[in-house]
Formats: C-alpha cells, structure tokens, sequence
C-alpha cells in the first residue's frame, strides 16, 4: 500500500469536518484571479463568516467521500471540483452567499488569450493622448485613431473583440491605456448544498426580490381560489362573507324576497317599474303619478348636454330611494 503523506491526511480530515459541520458548503471557480486580490477577497469573507480553503482537488474529493458517510447528499458537489477551485464553508444560506461574492468582484484588464465575456467596443471621440507614436499602436490594435486638431481622436464607434473572442496582444497592451477593463474578476460559485439540496449557480442568480415575489403572488392566487371555490380559512372567511353576503343580496333582489337590509331597495326597484308601465298608459288621470312622471322627466339629462355632464347625471338615481318608497305607498292609499 502507497504511503499517503501525513500533511494529505490532515487536510483530508480539516476539508471534511469543515463540510460535515457547515450549515452550508460551496464549491467556487477561483481561476484568473491574482494572488493578492485572493487575499483580499478571502480576508473578506472570513469577515462575513464564511472560510474558503484552496487545496488539490482529488483531496477535496476524497473529503466529500468522507464527509457523505455522516452527511448524506453532500456527494452532489463532486462533479463541481475540477479547475481552480476552492470550498467555502459558511452559515450564510446559499442566496446570501451568492450576493456576498458577486458583490467582492471587479473589473479588470484584460491579458494576451483571454475570452472577451462580453463584445469589447470603442466609442467615437477625443483620446486623452497627445499626437506620437501612441497612434500607430492604437491602429494596430484595430481602433480606428487619427490625428484632428493637434488631438488623437478614434472616428468611430467600433467593435474590437466580439464576446467569445481572443483579445489579441496588441490590444490587451492598448486598452488600460483607454481605460477599458473588461475583465470581472472574483469567485464564481458554482453550487451550494443545504439541508440536503444543492443549489445551482442557475438557481441562485436571481434578484433578491424574485422568490418573495413569486411567494406573494402564489399566496394572492391561492386566496383567490380558495375564495371562487367557497373554501374556508384564516385568510379567505372575510372574503368569502362579503362575496356570500352580496350573492344573497342580489338573489333577495331577483327574486323580491324582503329583508330589512334590502327592503328600501325592493321599494325603490319597485316604484321604478311601476312608473315605466305607467308612462306607457295612455290618457292617464292620476295627479299623483303625472307629478312623479314629470319630476322624472325633469330629471333625465337633455341630448345635446356634454357628455361629462351625461356622466354626472347618470351618476345621479332618477328618483330617490325615500321619494320611490312614498310613491309606491301613495298608489295603495
């Protein structure tokens, strides 16, 4: 059996308790970043409770093959290590995490061979360099200099590097100069296990307001059915009176059934109809009913009137629910 070095077996055992005593771990891409932004950005996280440890991956391997036999699932991460990677341990959940790296990243220059992330373009306009040699560089880098008016000056907007693209030598030396970093540089992390779940980087690049939303919106879906299928609870019992009491009402009203809530509104629906028939009465000789018959009338809006004047008086009843009741009581005097 091949001896395994005494330094391997203690990082072995520090990897796995750390993952099995973790409420969450994390398996983050490290690769491009300097050495001294590293530093940084770890000496930051161990400020926000979190601890990342670089080692050799088949070691990070061999600790989540431990770690699994106290902690099932946490095997879910292995076919994440690979690359330069680094496990971070933490009592942040996975969201928070996420946003504490996003928010350690910078830009940074771009260096020979890199991948643009993103097209890397050159506006129009003045440079802050001086006519020299600086324009024969900027011409072999692609951008479009020339000389105007004693100022070195790039014609037009151009795209240097479309994303997914190798930025060239000659460019990656020219654009500092410009003040063009289009590099990010920072943790990446890939994924997170909690509670037995691994969560995806596509899981976690969401905004922070995106799962509240979606909960509230369920919460307001899942009221609205309850209260459409009579279905009581907490949440719905107050809806669904309300909706049951106007029901009620509006079935009382169809079907002229008189209670002490709805009783004026019989009377008045009543009048109403009666006062239709009786306009269709020819030579009608009741004074009482010609009074009411003209009041209505009176009433009505003229055609020719705005129609912001129409709205209001539509706004308006024809006659009033005490004026309806007397009506209809003076016709059984």
């Amino acid at each position: 059996m091949a001896h395994v070095a005494a330094w391997k077996k203690d990082k072995v055992k520090e990897i796995t308790d750390m993952m099995v005593t973790s409420p969450v771990v994390a398996i983050v891409d490290i690769h491009g970043i300097p050495s001294p932004q590293m530093q940084i950005m770890r000496h930051g996280m161990r400020s926000n409770k979190a601890k990342v440890l670089m080692t050799r991956n088949n070691l990070v391997l061999l600790a989540i093959d431990e770690a699994a036999k106290q902690r099932p699932g946490i095997e879910q991460l292995k076919p994440l290590v690979g690359g330069q990677c680094a496990v971070v341990a933490t009592p942040l959940n996975p969201f928070k995490l996420f946003r504490q790296m996003e928010a350690t990243k910078a830009k940074a220059a771009a260096k020979p061979g890199d991948i643009a992330p993103e097209d890397i373009e050159v506006k129009a306009g003045e440079t802050p360099f001086k006519p020299g040699p600086i324009v024969g560089e900027l011409q072999k880098a692609g951008i479009p200099a020339a000389i105007e008016g004693g100022k070195i000056v790039i014609r037009k907007d151009k795209v240097l590097v479309e994303k997914g693209e190798k930025v060239s030598g000659e460019l990656a030396k020219i654009l500092p100069k410009l003040e063009i970093l289009p590099m990010t540089i920072g943790m990446n992390l890939l994924g997170a296990f909690e509670d037995g779940i691994l969560y995806g980087r596509d899981v976690l690049d969401v905004p922070a307001d995106y799962y509240p939303s979606l909960l509230a919106t369920a919460a307001r879906n899942a009221i609205a059915l309850g209260v459409e299928i009579a279905y009581p609870t907490a949440q719905t019992i107050n809806p669904l009176l309300v909706k049951a009491y106007r029901e009620a009402t509006a079935i009382s009203m169809k079907a002229a059934i008189p209670t002490r809530d709805n009783i004026k509104l019989l009377l008045a629906k009543a009048n109403a109809e009666m006062l239709a028939v009786a306009s269709r009465i020819p030579g009608l000789e009741d004074d009482r009913l010609k009074q009411q018959l003209t009041a209505q009338v009176a009433a009505a809006p003229a055609p020719q009137e705005k129609k912001a004047e129409e709205k209001k008086d539509e706004d308006k009843p024809e006659v009033s629910e005490e004026e309806a009741a007397a009506g209809l009581s003076a016709l059984f005097d």
